[in-house]
């Protein structure tokens, strides 16, 4: 590891973004002891208040989450009927938007991703540091800190990372992994405001797959899954506690955040999954870090139900969704978008 700097102290003046963010980290990731200035100071600084949300999505004539256990057919609660969504399928949403967006910038890669090995992007924390992968047991003892060096170098790279957390213990032979970060938001998974119909569509093809069908068929015949239509709804968590304490999560990452979810589905359309939209994001924001009231007392405060006059809902205007702002606990704000 380079020792030039280490234990030395330097002034970084503009480091919220660009250049001087680059040398400001490039110094505190060589045992630099940096002071940063800049302007925009909502991009270095961690959030300081606790958050909790409710998203609103809907699904007409496709299907939001196959189920690869059955036949990709939309994941069901089989007791209640009852739809469901995971948590991982909403967070790969969240990530490509932002992947996309952000395409390229210093700071908002993403760990999570497509044809990707996660040891590569492991390796690049080490290279940055100057150790070799076979050496890490010995580096390690030289510097008691090099965990947690590797650990803000993957937070401050993948914005994934920074955001949900990532298990990054790949190389567990050779020692070398980068840890474990819980991330400060978290999704459950969601679930349909009503029991849903899984519908098997049967669709023909005339394009032949061989020389040998195409003597004996004109047309192929296929299948495919759908949700004539369904609302669901999905709850998460922002803890201000673990951005200050471990992956330094921003209030510009925030807002990233709350673009992402609201157009989550807008540069993701494809047949298979039909018109999703996301309908509404309700933010209860505490003017704490540790919050003011417990989750579920604000989740309680939603209440989704469809028109009397609606005996089966088609559309989003068939259901009526009130947040009883009134009730809401001392301390606590509620962010319609």
């Amino acid at each position: 590891m380079n020792q030039e700097h280490e234990g030395k102290h330097y002034l970084v003046v503009g480091a919220s973004s660009g250049i001087g963010e680059s040398i400001a980290l490039e110094l505190a990731a060589l045992g630099a002891n940096v002071t940063m200035m800049a302007r925009r100071t909502e991009k270095m600084e961690a959030i300081r208040n606790r958050y909790e949300f409710v998203i609103l999505f809907d699904v007409e004539n496709g299907n939001p989450n196959g189920d690869p256990d059955a036949g990709n057919m939309p994941r069901v609660d089989p007791e209640t009927g009852y739809g469901l969504v995971t948590d991982v399928c909403l967070k790969r949403k969240i990530r490509n938007y932002v992947e996309t967006v952000k395409e390229g910038e210093e700071g908002y890669r993403i760990y999570i991703k497509d044809n990707v090995p996660l040891n590569r992007s492991d390796l690049e924390a080490y290279k940055h540091l100057g150790i070799d992968e076979k050496n890490v047991k010995e580096a390690k003892k030289k510097d008691e800190n090099l965990d947690i060096k590797v650990r803000d170098f993957m937070c401050r790279n993948f914005y994934d990372i920074r955001t949900f957390g990532a298990v990054m213990t790949t190389f567990v032979k050779g020692a070398l992994n980068c840890g474990q970060v819980r991330g400060p938001v978290q999704l459950g998974f969601a679930r349909s405001i009503d029991p849903i119909m899984s519908q098997e569509v049967t669709i023909t093809r005339v394009a032949i797959t061989t020389e040998a069908d195409a003597e004996k068929k004109g047309t192929e015949m296929g299948r495919k899954y759908i949700v004539p239509y369904g609302l669901y709804r999905a709850e998460g968590y922002v803890s201000a506690n673990l951005a200050r304490k471990t992956t330094g999560f921003s209030e510009e990452d925030l807002e990233l955040l709350w673009q992402a979810i609201l157009n989550m589905f807008e540069l993701d359309h494809s047949a298979a999954r039909g018109k999703m939209a996301v309908r509404e994001l309700i933010i209860f924001k505490h003017d704490s870090e540790l919050g003011n009231a417990p989750a579920y007392k604000l989740f309680d405060l939603v209440k989704v139900s469809h028109r009397e006059s609606v005996a089966v809902p088609r559309t989003y205007s068939d259901y009526i969704v009130d947040v009883d702002e009134a009730h809401l606990p001392s301390g606590v704000s509620c962010i319609r978008k």
